[in-house]
């Protein structure tokens, strides 16, 4: 039986990765990179934060383009939209976490996003009251795919991370919650999992909802 367990939020919680990977996709055009160069690039970055991701995206892009620049325009972008239109949750979230809660099961949450983001995402949504500790990247040294994250969450959630479950949906991010020595778990959304991180998944699912039967 787990004691926690700790969600990535992009992608896993809310369905923001394809708004993500729209924006990049689109800025990247502007800067003569190819659509299918950039999603190279975007599932190579996903789930890290933005200075972990400042030397990936360089060495792969070139040209140039330096990543700060290039994020900060994208963001512009995706802001617009999200203000506009607002952000949908992944399917059956608000089951799994009443779920998780009606087992006593604790309830993390481990993200690169900035906290006025995420928790203006939870609280919009109404589920901001089912996490126990919200853990967020300038929390810790070092981004997916270092351990630091996840290790953080199992500490403020007071388990050992042995007795935590990790459900992630980017290549990072399972890194990340399986170098913490957590049981990794992948929700598919927009990056398949690769022939590196199929060893790291306990477990790889297409729907959140698919979780439940591990609890």
């Amino acid at each position: 039986m787990f004691k926690a367990v700790v969600f990535d939020m992009d992608g896993v919680i809310t369905d923001t990765e394809k708004l993500y990977r729209r924006y990049q996709l689109e800025e990247g055009r502007l800067r003569g990179i190819p659509d299918e160069e950039m999603v190279k690039v975007c599932e190579a970055i996903a789930g890290g934060n933005k200075y972990a991701n400042k030397p990936k995206f360089e060495a792969m892009v070139g040209r140039g383009i330096e990543y700060f620049e290039y994020r900060e325009k994208m963001m512009a972008r995706l802001d617009y939209h999200i203000n506009t239109y607002g952000v949908e949750l992944k399917p059956g979230v608000k089951e799994v976490l009443a779920y998780l809660k009606s087992k006593n099961i604790r309830i993390g949450l481990a993200t690169s996003t900035i906290k006025e983001r995420a928790i203006k995402y939870l609280v919009d949504h109404d589920i901001y009251k089912y996490f126990d500790k919200l853990i967020f990247g300038d929390m810790v040294t070092n981004g997916k795919p270092a351990p630091d994250i996840y290790l953080k969450a199992c500490e403020e959630l007071e388990v050992r991370p042995e007795e935590a479950m990790a459900v992630e949906d980017s290549i990072n991010g399972i890194k990340s919650a399986s170098a913490a020595g957590m049981y990794p778990v992948m929700v598919v959304d927009l990056i398949e999992p690769n022939d590196e991180i199929k060893p790291l998944a306990k477990n790889i699912y297409r729907e959140l909802i698919s979780i439940k039967e591990l609890i």
